[in-house]
């Protein structure tokens, strides 16, 4: 466990037990989120791929059109 994990857990201990139950669960929560996304993303990779392939594909033939933000104007 790292130093910073480490002093956040010992703070963590000193709040009253409601509150470590909240702070666990958002923890866990947080932690299942990225793992997710991370599967997620994972599961996408190829198909990612082949869209940016086929994304500058079309931009090399000037099939694209560039953005235009309210603070370009």
């Amino acid at each position: 466990m790292n130093k910073m994990l480490e002093r956040a857990i010992a703070q963590a201990t000193r709040l009253p037990e409601d509150e470590q139950e909240t702070l666990a669960s958002l923890m866990l929560e947080e932690m299942a989120s990225e793992k997710a996304w991370d599967e997620s993303f994972a599961k996408s990779e190829t198909m990612l791929a082949a869209m940016a392939r086929r994304a500058k594909e079309r931009h090399a033939k000037g099939e694209t059109t560039p953005l235009a933000f309210p603070a370009d104007k």
